[in-house]
C-alpha cells in the first residue's frame, strides 16, 4: 500500500475533501437506503477511479481543480459502485473486497433497486450542474460496459475467441472506465481541449495494461485476490489461453477446449492446463503486450511538463502492471 500513498500524496487534501462530497452525493431520504450506502462506502476499495480524475485535472491545470472535478469523481464512483452492485447479483456473489455483499445482506431485489439508485444519482448530479459533457463521457462508458460483458458472454460460449475480440471485450469492460476517469479530469478542468481525448487514451491504455495483468494472476503460485485457475473454471478466455490456443496444434486445440468446456470443475485438469499454457509462451506473450500498453501509456505522458502530478500518474501506470494483488 505504500506505493498507493505516494500516488495519493499530491492529491491527499482533495481527496479527503472528495471523500465528504461523495458520501452526500449518496444521500437519501430513504433511512434503508442510507444504511446501506454507508456500508458500501466504509468498504471502499483502493479508490483509483477518484485519483486519475484528481490527478489529470491537476496536471493539466497548474494545481487546480474546481467544482466540476469533484462532481467528475463523484459521478464516475456513483455510476462504478452501482455497477459493483449489480454485478453481484448477476454473478451470484455474496462477497466483496473480502465482506459481505449488497445481495448478501439484503438480497437481491433490495441490491438490484439500490445500483438503480445510484445510478440515477450519478446522472442528476451532471444533469443539476448541467456538466452534460461530463455526463456524455461518463454514458458512453457504461454503455461500452454492458457491451462488453455481453460480448463477453456472447463469444464465452463458442470458445473461439479471436485476439482482436478479446482486446474489444477488455477495451470496453475494463479500459473504458479509467478512459472516462481520465478524459473527465481533463474536461472538468479543460473542456473542448485536445487533452480530454489524449487522457482518454491514456486512460484506456492504462486499463487494457490493467486487465491483462488480472490474466496473469490466473496463472500465479500465490494467492492473490482471486485463487489461481478460476477464469477457466469460469470458461473465461483470456490472453494466454488465446495465444496459445491459436498456437497449438490441432489436438491439443481440441484437448484445451474440451478441458475448459466439459472439465473445469477438475483441480487436476485445471493445474494441467495451466501448465500447458505456461510451458507454451502464453504467459511471455501476455507480459509483452501488457508492457507495450504501459510503454505507450507512459509516451503519451512525455509531451507534458513535469509536476507531481505527472510523476504520481508514471507510478500509477507502474504500478498498474507491478501490482501483487
Amino acid at each position: 500500500m505504500k506505493i498507493v500513498s505516494q500516488i495519493k500524496e499530491p492529491i491527499q487534501n482533495e481527496m479527503e475533501l472528495f471523500e465528504k462530497k461523495f458520501h452526500k452525493s449518496m444521500s437519501s431520504q430513504v433511512a434503508l437506503l442510507n444504511r446501506i450506502t454507508y456500508y458500501i462506502v466504509n468498504r471502499k476499495g483502493k479508490q483509483m477511479r477518484p485519483m486519475f480524475v484528481f490527478l489529470t485535472a491537476k496536471l493539466l491545470n497548474n494545481g487546480e481543480v474546481n467544482e466540476r472535478t469533484y462532481r467528475g469523481a463523484s459521478v464516475i464512483e456513483l455510476i462504478h459502485t452501482a455497477s459493483l452492485v449489480h454485478d453481484d447479483v448477476v454473478d451470484d456473489s455474496n462477497k466483496r473486497r473480502g465482506f459481505f455483499s449488497v445481495n448478501a445482506l439484503w438480497k437481491n431485489k433490495i441490491a438490484v433497486l439500490v445500483g438503480d439508485f445510484l445510478l440515477a444519482k450519478g446522472m442528476l448530479l451532471s444533469v443539476d450542474n448541467n456538466d452534460f459533457d461530463l455526463l456524455k463521457i461518463i454514458s458512453v462508458a457504461m454503455r461500452e460496459i454492458s457491451e462488453g460483458e455481453l460480448l463477453q458472454i456472447e463469444k464465452a460460449r463458442r470458445l473461439d475467441i479471436t485476439e482482436d475480440v478479446y482486446y474489444e471485450i477488455i477495451r470496453q469492460k475494463t479500459a473504458t472506465l479509467i478512459a472516462a476517469c481520465c478524459s473527465l479530469g481533463a474536461c472538468s478542468v479543460k473542456p473542448e481541449s485536445d487533452d480530454v481525448e489524449t487522457f482518454r487514451k491514456f486512460g484506456e491504455l492504462i486499463g487494457m495494461a490493467f486487465q491483462i495483468k488480472d490474466d496473469l494472476f490466473d496463472y500465479g503460485e500465490e494467492q492473490i485476490g482471486k485463487p489461481t485457475g478460476i477464469d477457466i473454471k469460469e470458461q473465461k478466455m483470456t490472453l494466454p489461453l488465446i495465444h496459445v490456443l491459436n498456437h497449438c496444434s490441432k489436438e491439443e486445440k481440441k484437448w484445451l477446449i474440451n478441458s475448459i468446456k466439459n472439465h473445469n470443475k477438475n483441480k487436476k485438469r485445471v493445474k494441467e492446463v495451466i501448465s500447458f499454457v505456461k510451458s507454451n509462451g502464453g504467459l511471455e506473450y501476455a507480459i509483452e503486450k501488457m508492457l507495450k500498453y504501459k510503454e505507450e501509456a507512459l509516451t503519451l505522458l512525455d509531451a507534458y511538463p513535469e509536476s507531481d502530478y505527472k510523476s504520481s500518474l508514471k507510478l500509477m501506470v507502474n504500478y498498474v502492471v507491478d501490482r501483487k494483488k
